[in-house]
């Protein structure tokens, strides 16, 4: 895929293909009623990406994403990761929902540090790993709270670091930031842009703010109404400006503001 004029691309080390999806179908069926849910996706994630996948409400973006993460099986198509079948969840590819996914008796502390404890990692690495996720992501003061005494926003920054302690291969984001007021979501989007860059974690992000993402992505994917299939691929690399301080400049830029109205189009065709 070439860029587009004037939207220069990342460069990576290894951006070697780690997820691929080849006629990719999904047909929900039950009792009399089915339903064509994706037909013929085809899409690549190369190592280091941040895909950002935009459409209409309805087209499937969450069935890809869960499908990607082995919660479900394609009724057609193959997916695999590192050449290797799909065929179930795997700690390589960790998930974050709409809604954190907390456990309420346990502090952010311990939280943080389930996943290594449960992968039987010594007790004093679990410590230094989670400090160090919480201080990525801010919390480092809130370590011995519990999820009832954080705000929206810090409840989705711990759940992002308890992804992060356990680094997964791929991390997929449905909607991560869609119940987070505009402040905090703002906030949100400079965390996880930063984290990406110092992590140099390959991320498939569901969204359906269209700035939201161009402002994270280095490719986005537009999916069709139902059936969806993929009807914009293009990549971008506004989030390198966005990084180095441009921001509202960028919003801007002739480029930014084609493709942002290329993408509404096929929205709402």
């Amino acid at each position: 895929m070439v860029p587009e004029a004037g939207v220069p691309a990342l460069q990576y080390q290894d951006n070697g293909p780690v997820v691929e999806l080849r006629g990719v179908n999904m047909l929900y069926t039950g009792g009399k009623n089915q339903v064509d849910a994706l037909a013929d996706v085809d899409l690549t994630i190369c190592r280091g990406e941040f895909v950002c996948a935009l459409g209409p409400s309805g087209c499937g973006k969450s069935t890809l994403l869960n499908l990607i993460a082995g919660l479900l099986k394609p009724t057609g198509g193959t997916i695999t990761m590192l050449g290797k079948p799909i065929t179930g969840v795997d700690r390589s590819r960790a998930v974050l929902f709409q809604t954190p996914t907390l456990y309420p008796w346990l502090s952010t502390f311990d939280n943080v540090a389930f996943g290594p404890r449960m992968q039987g990692m010594p007790a004093p690495q679990v410590r230094a790993e989670t400090e160090k996720y919480l201080k990525l992501v801010g919390l480092e003061d809130f370590a011995k709270s519990k999820p009832y005494e954080l705000s929206g926003g810090m409840k989705q920054r711990a759940a992002l670091a308890r992804v992060l302690v356990n680094q997964p291969e791929v991390i997929l984001m449905d909607e991560p930031f869609g119940a987070l007021d505009a402040l905090t979501r703002a906030n949100m989007q400079d965390l996880i842009r930063r984290m990406w860059k110092e992590t140099g974690s390959t991320v498939f992000f569901i969204t359906h703010d269209v700035d939201e993402a161009l402002r994270l992505a280095t490719k986005v994917v537009v999916l069709s109404n139902r059936p969806g299939r993929i009807v914009l691929e293009r990549e971008v690399d506004f989030t390198r400006s966005i990084r180095d301080g441009q921001n509202d400049d960028t919003l801007f830029t002739p480029p930014y503001i084609a493709l942002r109205r290329e993408i509404l189009s096929q929205i709402n065709q």
